[in-house]
């Protein structure tokens, strides 16, 4: 399914979320909605989207685990700018509950 994009993506982060971790792997992102974010937050969204290439050349993909746990590690004082490259629409491709 697909979402009009409205306002800001992700949410503001809170205190103590300095960084927003976009992941690079669609199953780490599953576990992390089915796994955590359901336990956490009652529910857990897995998103797709597409940001400008040159943009993102600014943020090195990091290994957070084992090899498929890969991650970018995007500054909260950037989202703004972050926003304004995503390219398209961001789809919602699973949902947990």
């Amino acid at each position: 399914m697909t979402r009009e994009r409205r306002g800001r993506f992700p949410a503001p982060r809170l205190p103590g979320q300095p960084i927003f971790y976009p992941v690079l792997n669609e199953d780490y992102a599953i576990r992390i909605a089915r796994d955590w974010n359901v336990k956490h937050d009652g529910a857990g969204f897995v998103t797709r989207f597409e940001v400008e290439s040159e943009f993102l050349s600014r943020y090195p993909v990091q290994q957070a685990g084992g090899q498929t746990i890969l991650e970018l590690w995007v500054p909260a004082e950037e989202l703004d700018e972050f926003n304004a490259h995503i390219a398209g629409e961001i789809q919602v491709g699973h949902e947990f509950r």
